[in-house]
């Protein structure tokens, strides 16, 4: 049986922004993964209140499945400072997003940069704990980059998994194997985690990470190969641990599978 290993590790500061990539990262149970979607930005009036937060559809926010230009645009976020940096073709800004002045900064150029696709002012989010996640449970995701391969094989074009913005990219996996886990327990290195459900994909994954542009018809393509929308999971964290590049996924439930 082939070895199941992270390949990489994925955070995405802000909402609808630019992955970081990451060595390792500590896990704490019933949390996400440190700072992913710590932020959001508002694209007019959401509801959101700071003061009490509740889950939110990602439509309220900037986010790829809406505003694809937002792949060209490269992002840092300084966990020390609080700054976040972000580059694009309209130039650079770094703003301290603990402050309202570098809040405003990042508005500012995120404004700008949006231009027609504003649908009233931007304002950038936040709360301490909250993830702006796409779903309500706070959870790890998990791209099996083999189904990610299946569906470029599919299409006959490369497909950088980055479209499907998840956290922990696997290699070792045949195509779609991720699908029959839900209910199931695995662990990497001292984390365990079991997964919670299967990922519903959106037109974020047609959208070029390099270009900012849709380009294919990813969710068309999982549809024709499994008859639903699904590629990846979500697993919530049950015991706390350190995961890095290069660890092995191991079973806990010998029914799973691999």
């Amino acid at each position: 049986m082939a070895m199941i290993l992270v390949k990489s590790l994925q955070r995405y500061p802000v909402k609808g922004l630019s992955a970081e990539r990451l060595s390792s990262t500590e896990l704490a149970p019933g949390q996400t993964v440190s700072g992913d979607r710590a932020f959001a930005v508002e694209n007019g009036p959401s509801g959101f209140e700071p003061e009490a937060p509740s889950w939110m559809p990602k439509v309220k926010f900037l986010c790829w499945m809406k505003n694809p230009k937002l792949a060209r645009l490269a992002t840092r976020y300084d966990d020390a400072t609080g700054v976040l940096t972000v580059e694009g073709e309209t130039g650079r800004v770094s703003g301290n997003l603990a402050t309202p002045e570098g809040r405003a900064a990042v508005e500012t150029f995120l404004s700008d940069f949006m231009g027609e696709e504003r649908r009233g002012p931007l304002r950038v989010l936040s709360s301490p704990g909250h993830s702006f996640s796409d779903v309500a449970k706070k959870v790890v995701s998990f791209i099996n980059l083999a189904s990610s391969d299946a569906i470029g094989r599919a299409l006959g074009a490369e497909i950088d998994p980055i479209r499907f913005r998840g956290n922990v990219h696997l290699a070792g996996l045949d195509p779609w194997a991720e699908a029959t886990w839900t209910g199931k327990q695995f662990q990497i290195g001292d984390a365990r985690f079991k997964v919670v459900k299967t990922i519903q994909r959106c037109l974020a994954t047609h959208v070029d990470p390099a270009r900012g542009v849709r380009d294919l018809d990813v969710m068309g393509t999982i549809r024709t190969e499994r008859g639903d929308l699904d590629c990846g999971i979500y697993a919530e964290v049950v015991t706390a641990g350190t995961i890095s590049e290069g660890d092995e996924l191991r079973l806990v439930q010998s029914e799973i599978g691999f």
